[in-house]
């Protein structure tokens, strides 16, 4: 890993609405597109990275955000399904990424879920092997793949758990 970055990590506010639906906007498309194709993740972007959505997260206190000298330059977000705690969004921006910035994400995410939680899932999509190679380095292996509903493998859903309390697994190198 190259040398860590030092950043402000914090709850994102309602004053932070916008600037993370520009995040989603400016990086999530970029993102996708070479992995699930670009009608794939404008519809991620349009779907999940808009002010009433991001909007309803942050009003419930469930997204991070992380600045480096007052720039959005990170986003993490949890949620439930179920009676189960996700974590749904993790997002660094790539300019920063490599340097430390999604562990610390990840880190306040933990922190911030209620006492007493006892697991934590993530979930992703099949074509993001690079998120999944990190989840995996931070303790989350795979617990279930869903199939996606089109034709496109990419497009299947990974769900990874790791028991809380439990140090990651560091992966053998």
């Amino acid at each position: 890993m190259a040398s860590g970055i030092d950043a402000v990590l914090r709850n994102a506010e309602h004053g932070d609405v916008a600037a993370i639906c520009r995040f989603g906007g400016a990086h999530i498309r970029s993102h996708y597109e070479p992995l699930i194709g670009a009608r794939a993740a404008d519809e991620q972007v349009r779907r999940w990275w808009n002010e009433t959505v991001i909007g309803a997260a942050v009003a419930e206190g469930l997204v991070v955000v992380a600045e480096v000298d007052g720039q959005l330059v990170g986003v993490g977000q949890r949620g439930r399904r179920g009676d189960d705690h996700v974590i749904y969004k993790l997002y660094v921006h790539p300019q920063h990424r490599g340097r430390g910035l999604g562990p610390q994400l990840l880190g306040a995410l933990i922190s911030r879920l209620p006492a007493g939680a006892e697991r934590l899932y993530i979930e992703h999509f099949v074509g993001n092997e690079r998120a999944g190679d990190f989840y995996e380095r931070e303790g989350f292996p795979v617990q279930r793949i869903e199939p996606s509903r089109t034709s496109d493998p990419a497009l299947g859903v990974i769900w990874r758990a790791r028991q809380l309390g439990s140090p990651p697994q560091e992966a053998e190198r």
